[in-house]
């Protein structure tokens, strides 16, 4: 019975990007949750394509390719593609990842990458790169703006040379859907789910203009879970605090994070 399954009983919003896959929800449905979406993330094309389509005409002249993200797997080879390009071109440039879903993207194009770092996190990659990094030439394609700053200037402190190019854009939704706005105004909401900074930034901006108090003030019953520590310092600056963060900084490891919040007594 449905009952019996860990989070029974609990009502979870999950912010995410508009259009992506519900996996997420399903995971937590079929843990016995009750499921609100709430997009607070729309990615769209960066405002000038000039900077990419210079860098994949250059191809040849880099010696690897970081990828940190789906949507900059998606776009850069969408690009490469309407470049007249194809993964071949790519033969003589190896491909680093940050993060399972990234890589999962990047089969989906029937590329293996040459690297992914042990953790899924960027300071990971820095840490274990497979190779000397002074000398490399590095092509970054990444969100237009609030990217991983850290990731290059860590690379660059060891000796890279990174070329930064805008991949597409993160912005916040116009709305609330009416599903959330009601939960939010009703209190009827024990966890609410951020898998990136900007979901945490964004929904803040949306729930400010919603709420009757500051979102840190009128959810402090409600459990705010990240997807890992990026994610957990925004949380903390925004809210003051994360109750939950996953182990292992996937969707599933959030999804085990939250089953075990649940059961253990200490909500």
């Amino acid at each position: 019975m449905s009952s019996h399954l860990p989070l029974a009983g609990k009502t979870i919003l999950v912010t995410r990007s508009l259009g992506q896959s519900n996996q997420f929800s399903d995971r937590l449905t079929a843990a016995g949750a009750k499921v609100i979406e709430m997009p607070a993330l729309e990615i769209g094309p960066p405002s000038s394509w000039e900077p990419l389509d210079q860098a994949i005409a250059n191809l040849s002249s880099f010696d690897w390719l970081i990828l940190t993200s789906t949507n900059g797997v998606d776009y850069f080879f969408s690009r490469l593609r309407t470049a007249g390009h194809n993964f071949h071109d790519l033969a003589g440039v190896k491909i680093a990842v940050v993060g399972e879903k990234t890589a999962q993207s990047l089969k989906t194009q029937n590329i293996h990458p040459d690297f992914i770092p042990p953790n899924f996190v960027a300071d990971s990659l820095v840490e274990n790169f497979p190779e000397q990094l002074p000398g490399k030439k590095i092509l970054f394609p990444r969100v237009e703006s609030g990217g991983r700053e850290v990731l290059v200037k860590e690379l660059t402190a060891k000796g890279a040379e990174v070329l930064e190019v805008p991949a597409y854009e993160s912005c916040c939704p116009q709305s609330i859907p009416p599903a959330a706005e009601f939960a939010l105004l009703n209190r009827n909401i024990d966890v609410i789910t951020f898998a990136s900074s900007k979901t945490v930034q964004f929904f803040c901006q949306l729930a400010t203009n919603l709420l009757p108090q500051p979102p840190a003030t009128y959810l402090q019953d409600v459990c705010i879970a990240s997807i890992g520590p990026q994610t957990s310092k925004t949380c903390q600056t925004l809210f003051g605090r994360v109750d939950v963060e996953a182990q292992e900084y996937t969707l599933e490891g959030l999804t085990q994070a939250l089953i075990k919040w649940a059961t253990s007594g200490y909500e």
